[in-house]
C-alpha cells in the first residue's frame, strides 16, 4: 500500500508516498513546494549539484498524473526556486512542463520564491484558492484555519526503528488543516517538532511519514 486516507476539515484526502496530495472527490492532484532550478541556482554561487533536479521532479509528476488522471493540479507555491529560474529549464523540460499542462487545469499559487511566474505557463496563478471546504495557500496561517492545506515548511521527521533512525519528509496534519511535504528533489526539510510547526495545531497532530511504498501515521 503507497497511499494513505485522513479527513481534513471533513474532506477525504489521500496521502501519496511520493509527497503529493490526490483529493478524489474533485479528482485534484496537489504538490508543494517543487523548487524547479533549485540545483542551477547552486551551481552559480559555486555549489555544485547534479543539474537534474527539475527533470526528476517533472517525470515524477508525470508519472502521478498518468497514475491519477487529476482534473485540477494544485502547486502550492515556491514552484521556481527564483524570479529566473525558467530561463533555465531546458526545452524538453518546457515542452514536458508545457504537456502537463495540457492535461487538467493547473493552478500555481504564487509562493515566495516565486511571487510571479513566465506568461507562457498553462493555468492560472492565485495566491490562494478555495475548494470545497478546503482552502489551498502556500505558507499556512498563524492563525487558526480550518480546512487550510499550504506548504511552505517542508516538515520533516525523525524515525528510529530497530536501532536506526531515519530522517523523512512527512505530511502533518490534526485533522482541521494539513501542511504537506516539499516536492522538489532538493528541498530540504524542518523537523515537525520545531515550533514553527507544532505552533500550527491546538491539539495533538500526526506526522505522516514517506517511506519508500508507504505512508507510516506518527505521533509527533
Amino acid at each position: 500500500m503507497d497511499r494513505k486516507e485522513v479527513i481534513v476539515n471533513g474532506e477525504t484526502l489521500t496521502l501519496d508516498a511520493s509527497g503529493a496530495l490526490w483529493w478524489p472527490d474533485m479528482r485534484a492532484l496537489v504538490f508543494a513546494d517543487l523548487h524547479f532550478e533549485k540545483g542551477s541556482a547552486y551551481a552559480r554561487t559555486g555549489q555544485l549539484l547534479p543539474p537534474y533536479d527539475t527533470r526528476s521532479t517533472l517525470k515524477r509528476i508525470e508519472k502521478l498524473c498518468a497514475h491519477y488522471g487529476p482534473e485540477t493540479v494544485v502547486a502550492l507555491g515556491d514552484s521556481f526556486h527564483d524570479r529566473q529560474s525558467h530561463l533555465r529549464l531546458d526545452a524538453y523540460e518546457r515542452d514536458l512542463l508545457l504537456r502537463l499542462g495540457e492535461g487538467a487545469q493547473w493552478i500555481w499559487i504564487s509562493g515566495n520564491h516565486d511571487p510571479a511566474l513566465p506568461a507562457w505557463l498553462n493555468g492560472r496563478l492565485a495566491d490562494e484558492i478555495a475548494l470545497g471546504r478546503l482552502v489551498f495557500r502556500h505558507e499556512p496561517s498563524p492563525l487558526i484555519a480550518r480546512g487550510e492545506i499550504a506548504g511552505h515548511l517542508h516538515p520533516c521527521a525523525r524515525v528510529t526503528r530497530r536501532g536506526h533512525t531515519l530522517r523523512r519528509r512527512c505530511f502533518v496534519s490534526d485533522g482541521m488543516r494539513l501542511v504537506l511535504p516539499a516536492f522538489g528533489a532538493y528541498a530540504g526539510g524542518l523537523d515537525v517538532r520545531d515550533r514553527a510547526v507544532r505552533s500550527l495545531f491546538e491539539e495533538e497532530f500526526l506526522a505522516y511519514v514517506l517511506g519508500a511504498r508507504r505512508v507510516y501515521a506518527v505521533a509527533a
